[in-house]
């Protein structure tokens, strides 16, 4: 299996030189869906550099709830990086949504390595972790103020953005498990989305029909994430390069 480190978003703003010097610790791996990389409590092994797919930082709630605290995709990494883990990340975990067909992973002892070494992939990682905790803070407010038809119609967005294709199959169960809402309320406002001909759902399969339309029932959360993330991976200085390579 071969995979183009420029579908990592992260890797390729890195400068040929400094990817070539991490690129014999990266292995490549296919993750499944439904995949838990990462459980609550457990020692991270690794971290993950997606290709494509869509992947959910959650935190586990004593009750065995799981809330999704913010997405992650082919523009940062996944896991719990090495310096970073901490007892406030002890209810963390990482799942996979479909299947991410091809994915570099760096075993945390070599991740560790690398970042000591303060060089240009400790700052490009660094960049990342800033605009994900800026995700996460974003995610935290938009779940107190926003209504669940807003918080859905952008998980939506986020989801095919990282996706890449209109279609993609989730349960309305898990959905009401990642938005923190019960499956009936979800439910409700699938049906509404698809009253307003913004998404066609059935049998698990959801399509979105109409994205201008998704966009505008979406709340300000959306755009302030990807721009944050776009920032962080690619910076000024590194997206004309990132974008040839």
């Amino acid at each position: 299996m071969s995979c183009s480190p420029s579908r990592n978003l992260l890797l390729a703003s890195l400068a040929p030189d400094d990817y070539a010097a991490i690129r014999p610790m990266l292995e490549i791996v296919t993750l499944e869906p439904q995949h838990v990389l990462h459980n609550a409590g457990d020692t991270c092994q690794y971290v993950y550099f997606p290709r494509g797919g869509f992947l959910s930082a959650a935190i586990l709630l004593q009750d065995g709830t799981m809330v999704e605290v913010a997405p992650i995709g082919r523009e940062g990494l996944a896991g719990i990086p090495g310096k970073r883990a901490s007892a406030a990340m002890a209810n963390a975990l990482v799942v996979v949504h479909g299947e991410v067909e091809c994915a570099y992973r760096m075993r945390l002892d070599a991740f560790r390595r690398e970042m000591d070494k303060c060089g240009p992939f400790m700052d490009v990682v660094n960049r990342y972790e800033e605009a994900f905790l800026g995700v996460v803070m974003q995610n935290t407010g938009c779940n107190a103020a926003h209504s669940v038809e807003q918080r859905l119609a952008k998980w939506l967005l986020m989801a095919q953005d990282r996706i890449e294709a209109p279609e993609f199959y989730i349960t309305q169960q898990f959905l009401a498990t990642l938005l923190g809402a019960t499956r009936p309320t979800v439910t409700g406002v699938a049906s509404a989305l698809q009253r307003k001909g913004l998404i066609d759902y059935a049998r698990g399969r959801l399509q979105i029909v109409d994205r201008h339309g998704l966009e505008k029932s979406s709340c300000e959360c959306y755009g302030v994430s990807i721009r944050l993330l776009s920032q962080a991976v690619l910076p000024p200085a590194t997206s004309a390069q990132a974008r040839h390579r």
